[in-house]
């Protein structure tokens, strides 16, 4: 299904481009969610859609504050905080934003293809 050129590197080793393939993925990924909670509302991206440095920046897989912060914005997370979003609610937030995004509970990013 996927179109992958034949072009050789310098060494003469087939060189395979996977941007086709990658734009199908991109293209197969849910619509962004729009979420409510304690009056504030907020719209999500597809979690697979986040760039892939998030990883570095994050302190764990459970470290929904800086996942939020990357995908939404400072400002956004700082109107959460104000609301008084407890660590409870953040944990909802990060199911239901997964659920919704195709992701199964404790798959990576990294591994959602396989």
């Amino acid at each position: 299904m996927s179109t992958s050129s034949k072009a050789k590197n310098a060494k003469g080793s087939e060189v395979v481009s996977l941007d086709s393939l990658a734009q199908q993925k991109r293209d197969a990924l849910p619509e962004a969610c729009t979420f409510e909670l304690r009056g504030v509302t907020f719209t999500l991206q597809p979690f697979n859609s986040l760039p892939m440095d998030l990883q570095e920046r994050m302190a764990g897989p459970e470290d929904y504050l800086s996942i939020l912060r990357a995908a939404l914005s400072d400002e956004k997370v700082q109107e959460m905080i104000d609301a008084g979003y407890t660590l409870v609610e953040l944990e909802v937030v990060a199911n239901e934003w997964m659920k919704r995004s195709g992701v199964q509970p404790g798959e990576s990013a990294a591994s959602s293809g396989s």
